[in-house]
């Protein structure tokens, strides 16, 4: 009977413990990642971050992370990250279309897709400051100089080192501040430091950015962690800004980039800030291959659903989280187009309102002001007719068959427009296309990163 009572007494204590680990994990990711808890935040941290904070991220087996203060750019703030991925890793990556690409994404274009060594493992090293973009062949040396340290210094092939740099274009990346501090990032290499890596490939971000899930793969766990930087020059053409995935997943490369392009088009490509496209854009997704789950090799597969649902759902969040942090965005907005001809061409409506700074400073003004949608829609290019449209704010009917809806109350729409997160739908009336993107509002405050950015 005793011991029954000690088991029980056990057994209330993990239950009670369990709980409060889980939050200090959180807490000290939190620390990690540069970031205050929720009630503490700084008032410059964008209005529309996650009310949880930085999220707790899982350890992904076979993936390391360090970061540190090289000072790229500025001093006092980590602008390098370094993570190293055990061997027989898998990695896919989309990369910006921009025709003034930079040299470290051509350099990562280069290498995707080549098929590892089973001894083989690979690093990702990531900058921010300074964007290593339109330099020329000191472009490319700066590469070169970069992917070689990191190679000796974590003890990887060259030809998988991937490197990133985000922030001013045009000037030259000082990369020896990057290589004088690789010996030791490469010696605090760590399996719970994505935290510190989130926050260190930040420029004008108010907050780092991080997504995870967990699914279950034929009895055995999966997990997936990611992070991703991005707050202006937003108009991806590809992924979008600097985005970098890790799983411990077991899946080979072909279908791994596959799977990638594809979640991409649904989530970074349908989001915008300001409709502009990065010469940087960078998204990689590294699969250690370390779960003990079977090997994902049928893409039409139960597991590979499962597995890429669940993949999207890291990708949409993170996508989201950048749109949050849009330089000084107050509204966060989902723009939904149904009845269109085709599903390209309700592309092309959505991203037109999405991308109009009409529309974009009526919301941010709280203006319900439904006309500068309807010239959206006339000027995107799309098969439209004037007597079909239908418009709603959220559940509100503002406009149908060429008129202001019956009914409709202008008070109604601008105290819908006060909100935070604000639902703009559009019926085209002309067939089953749909399509749905993310943005923002744009202020003010817009200006005043962007007109200082460089000084």
């Amino acid at each position: 009977m005793a011991k029954s009572k000690k088991k029980i007494e056990k057994k209330i204590t993990k239950a009670k413990v369990k709980p409060l680990k889980r939050e200090l994990e959180r807490l000290r990711q939190e620390l990690a990642a540069g970031v205050a808890a929720p009630v503490a935040r700084a008032a410059s941290v964008s209005p529309l971050a996650p009310a949880g904070g930085f999220p707790v991220l899982p350890v992904i087996a076979g993936a390391e992370f360090a970061a540190a203060e090289a000072g790229v750019r500025y001093k006092g703030r980590l602008d390098v990250m370094l993570a190293r991925l055990a061997p027989g890793t898998t990695v896919a990556g989309v990369f910006t279309r921009s025709a003034t690409r930079s040299a470290p994404v051509l350099d990562c274009e280069a290498k995707i897709g080549a098929t590892p060594g089973p001894r083989q493992g690979a690093a990702i090293l990531v900058n921010s400051g300074n964007s290593n973009a339109f330099t020329g062949a000191r472009g490319v040396e700066a590469v070169q100089a970069i992917t070689a340290g990191v190679a000796q210094a974590a003890g990887v092939p060259e030809g998988r080192v991937f490197t990133s740099s985000t922030g001013v274009i045009g000037e030259p990346l000082p990369h020896e501040r990057i290589t004088a501090v690789l010996e030791d990032l490469a010696a605090r290499l760590s399996p719970d430091a994505l935290g510190q890596a989130a926050r260190a490939i930040m420029t004008t971000d108010t907050f780092p950015k991080g997504a995870t899930a967990t699914v279950e793969i034929e009895g055995h766990e999966v997990r997936i962690a990611g992070i991703a930087k991005g707050s202006g020059m937003i108009a991806p053409d590809m992924a979008t800004m600097l985005v970098y995935l890790f799983t411990d997943a077991k899946i080979a490369q072909a279908p791994l980039q596959r799977m990638l392009a594809r979640l991409t088009d649904e989530t970074f490509n349908c989001i915008t800030v300001d409709g502009d496209t990065s010469t940087s854009d960078t998204l990689l997704l590294a699969a250690t291959g370390k779960s003990r789950a079977p090997e994902i090799t049928d893409l039409r597969s139960a597991s590979a659903r499962a597995f890429q649902e669940a993949l999207r759902g890291v990708m949409l969040d993170l996508a989201q989280q950048v749109v949050r942090d849009g330089e000084g965005a107050t509204k966060f907005v989902e723009i939904a187009v149904t009845g269109a001809a085709n599903a390209a061409d309700a592309r092309k409506v959505a991203m037109a309102i999405a991308n109009s700074p009409l529309v974009k400073t009526a919301i941010a003004g709280e203006d319900p002001n439904w006309g500068r949608i309807v010239m959206a829609v006339g000027k995107s290019g799309a098969k439209a007719d004037r007597d079909l449209l239908a418009i709603r704010f959220g559940d509100i009917l503002v406009a149908e068959k060429g008129l202001v809806a019956e009914g409709y109350a202008e008070e109604a729409g601008a105290a819908y427009m006060r909100r935070a997160e604000l639902a703009i739908g559009v019926d085209l009336g002309l067939g089953t296309g749909a399509a749905t993107v993310w943005t923002c509002d744009l202020t003010h405050r817009y200006i005043d990163i962007n007109a200082d950015y460089r000084s």
